[in-house]
């Protein structure tokens, strides 16, 4: 067993943390899930973890007269980047993050991604903590959202992007990372988005069994791609133990 504890933070039941979280538990790392349909509700603050992972939601990253625990939610993404403890937002997640330390998240100016997605990382990722392995790289991902980060806020280094949405991946300080995609979700979450979302695709002119087929048909590529970051981010939260049980030098 690692040591190593990871807070996630679930909006709703039917976006869990699927395949991170198994990647990352068969680490070793313990994760504890808090939110409305865990039955938990969101910490005051980060002390006794290692890692925060705050994951999507049908909700926006300031709907808190529906979302009550989203204030605390973003206070404990600010207190991950101002600690420097291994932080990852999803989807949501990245536009709390974004929202949180003062950038400006808006409508998706080229329209809604809904399905599997191709996303652009940036040769500037080699050497990042969590990306280093996909620098200038394409590689697919489940998309499903209607909202994007606008504008980072000032000092956050671009990752990613793609053709209708610039800021896909982006780190803020040392150590926390927000995705517009989602890296945790594999077939079975797109089938249960499509039951959520039926509408939405119906606007969009897609159909519901081609835009699963699509995912399911990709589930070993994302398992390679997405699990090997799931991995990376464990290590992370492994290396945060070691780094706050190290004696003070004198």
């Amino acid at each position: 067993m690692s040591g190593a504890r990871v807070l996630v933070v679930e909006h709703q039941e039917n976006a869990g943390i699927g395949l991170f979280g198994e990647r990352i538990a068969a680490q070793g790392v313990v994760l504890e899930t808090v939110g409305p349909d865990a039955g938990a509700e969101v910490p005051a603050s980060l002390d006794g973890y290692d890692g925060l992972i705050v994951l999507g939601g049908s909700m926006g990253p300031t709907d808190d007269g529906d979302a009550p625990w989203l204030p605390a939610t973003r206070r404990l993404l600010v207190e991950g980047v101002a600690r420097g403890v291994p932080t990852l937002g999803i989807c949501l997640g990245a536009q709390l993050l974004v929202t949180a330390t003062g950038g400006r998240v808006r409508e998706a100016v080229a329209g809604p991604e809904v399905g599997l997605h191709t996303v652009s990382f940036a040769a500037d990722a080699a050497g990042d903590p969590l990306f280093d392995g996909l620098a200038a790289s394409d590689a697919v991902a489940v998309q499903w959202h209607y909202l994007e980060a606008g504008e980072l806020p000032a000092g956050a280094r671009l990752l990613a992007s793609s053709g209708p949405c610039r800021n896909q991946a982006f780190r803020i300080g040392e150590a926390a990372w927000g995705v517009q995609f989602h890296p945790e979700a594999l077939g079975g979450t797109a089938r249960d988005w499509v039951d959520e979302d039926r509408q939405g695709l119906v606007d969009l002119g897609l159909a519901e069994d081609a835009v699963v087929d699509e995912v399911l048909a990709a589930e070993p590529e994302l398992r390679r791609v997405w699990g090997a970051v799931a991995d990376r981010f464990a290590a992370l939260a492994e290396a945060q133990v070691r780094a706050t049980s190290a004696p003070a030098s004198a």
